[in-house]
């Protein structure tokens, strides 16, 4: 009988681990970081309940950080199967790994030569040559194709609509007891979102691994170029910078899209944009590589080319020409990460701009609990940056219609056309998100539903 594990992404949004065994053998469904509040932090430094070099395969969703980000260590650990991706995620996952290794290495250097680490030396959780390791045991494949995993257990991907080349994963067991069909809905994506296609309708299934991200709540009901516009638009007669917290991968890309399509349209006047990050630059081009996953509607609209880059687009890649980007005065558009201010350059920036009043921080999307993106929506009037605390007089702006996860409706609408499933566990969503949307589906629908605890086992009953 096969058993699923959550190690992961339990009663929390981060940190994405499922453990699937059937008979000899065991898969992991992503192998994420966890991320947020220093209790979160401190577990990707535990041990693992489990041998990473016992399990045969990954299988990943997409290539954000907390369902990828875990993989260096893992490999490091011993781990020494395939990773399984689509070809984009393969090719995402090599810039955020090293990335995110990158920024490891240069804030444990930077808190070391600082000496505000409690840790002596304060070390990264893993470093260049982990994330080298671990690329290099991604394999992609094609969705909509059945693929063996391991002895016993195979997959197919689905498009899940929320980043290039994400997917939900339907996985199927098969013993002398029977099958048992299992849906991974991985990060379920919004309809209608600006680059990216609606998700796909989930396959019945045994079984479903649902996120639960947005499940007490609704997205506003907005337009997001409307809402953009007003924003940027405010944020350009201030006469400062604006500057957005942005994941580089994703949002990044989906931000310059619609800038540009307001600016060829005259709801915005041309004012520079700067991307900085040198992730986000060559995530670009892997965007523009797979032109054929866009969902360009806005553009054609617009009569605007769709392109990911312009002669009002800045890619800043070195240190140097990041620095230089202290000297403007603006009006002027700054997109850095992380998305959640947890790291990476955009901490440079916000200790230059936090500070004067004229500047504009501009947060879109879900901020995981403890972050500093989190700190900010709250109404934080300092915020600690480096060691230091940092005074907010800049005005904080927020549009969540920017976020790349299906709000509570659109979870629902999704999961209209599914047949009951046996058992439906929620996941990827803080404990009150997760217990709203297992209440309305239990009600509503008479689903057997369940919110598993970290470390929680369950045996799945197979198919006669």
């Amino acid at each position: 009988m096969p058993r699923l594990t959550f190690h992961g992404a339990a009663e929390t949004v981060t940190g994405s681990k499922y453990l699937l065994e059937a008979g000899s053998s065991s898969v992991l469904i992503d192998c994420g970081q966890f991320q947020g509040v220093k209790s979160l932090r401190q577990k990707n430094w535990e041990p693992l309940p489990f041998d990473p070099a016992a399990v045969d395969a990954v299988i990943a969703t997409h290539a954000h950080i907390d369902h990828i980000g875990y993989l260096p260590r893992f490999v490091a650990q011993g781990f020494r199967g395939p990773i399984w991706s689509s070809f984009a995620t393969r090719d995402l996952a090599e810039l955020l790994l090293l990335d995110a290794a990158e920024n490891q290495e240069r804030d444990a250097e930077y808190a070391n030569r600082k000496k505000f680490s409690k840790h002596h030396p304060a070390l990264p959780l893993f470093t260049t040559q982990d994330a080298i390791a671990a690329w290099k045991r991604f394999e992609g494949v094609p969705r909509q194709e059945w693929h063996a995993a391991a002895k016993g257990i195979r997959f197919r991907y689905h498009d899940a609509g929320h980043l290039l080349g994400s997917n939900m994963v339907e996985v199927e067991t098969e013993s002398d007891a029977g099958k048992t069909r299992i849906l991974f809905s991985g990060d379920v994506g919004r309809y209608d979102a600006p680059l990216y296609h609606d998700p796909s309708p989930p396959p019945a299934c045994d079984y479903l691994i649902c996120e639960s991200t947005y499940g007490d709540r609704e997205h506003p009901r907005a337009n997001v170029m409307e809402d953009l516009a007003e924003v940027v638009g405010t944020a350009i007669r201030r006469g400062g910078v604006l500057l957005i917290a942005s994941f580089a991968v994703g949002r990044a890309q989906q931000l310059i899209y619609l800038l540009q399509v307001l600016m060829a349209q005259g709801d915005l006047p041309v004012v520079p944009i700067y991307l900085d990050s040198p992730m986000a630059v060559d995530a670009t081009g892997i965007y523009r590589h797979y032109h054929e996953d866009h969902d360009l509607s806005e553009a054609e609209l617009a009569n605007s080319s769709g392109k990911l880059d312009g002669r009002h687009v800045h890619l800043v890649r070195t240190v140097s020409e990041s620095k230089a980007l202290n000297d403007i005065q603006g009006p002027a558009v700054i997109i850095s990460s992380s998305g959640m201010m947890t790291g990476g350059r955009i901490l440079f920036h916000l200790k230059r701009r936090l500070p004067e009043p004229k500047n504009t921080i501009l947060i879109g999307g879900f901020m995981a609990y403890g972050t500093r993106g989190r700190t900010l929506v709250e109404g934080a009037k300092f915020l600690r940056i480096h060691g230091r605390d940092v005074r907010v007089k800049s005005h904080i702006a927020n549009i969540s219609s920017l976020s790349g996860h299906a709000g509570r409706g659109e979870l629902l609408r999704w999961l209209e056309p599914l047949p009951p499933p046996r058992r439906v566990f929620l996941t990827h969503g803080e404990k009150r998100s997760a217990d709203a949307l297992a209440e309305t589906l239990r009600e509503d629908r008479g689903w057997d539903v369940c919110v598993p605890k970290l470390g929680e086992s369950f045996e799945l009953e197979a198919t006669a």
